[in-house]
């Protein structure tokens, strides 16, 4: 398993100053947003976890991570 921050390329910030990290465990790349799990790829296949809509923020975080996976939203 690795963990890396999530930096941003798509998005107008300079930084998401640690608040969205990108977990690998295999087959699974997870989106943690406030270490809170959000969006997920398994297998090649895209999913938003309940959680992914709280704030404005994770939402950002949410659409870099599509982003950076060449998912359309």
């Amino acid at each position: 398993m690795s963990i890396y921050d999530l930096s941003p390329r798509f998005d107008s910030r300079a930084s998401f100053y640690g608040k969205a990290k990108v977990m690998v465990e295999g087959n699974t790349t997870t989106l943690l947003s406030y270490n809170t799990p959000v969006a997920r790829i398994v297998c090649g296949k895209f999913e938003k976890l309940p959680q992914w809509n709280c704030s404005k923020t994770t939402r950002r975080h949410v659409r870099e991570f599509m982003r950076q996976h060449g998912i359309e939203e």
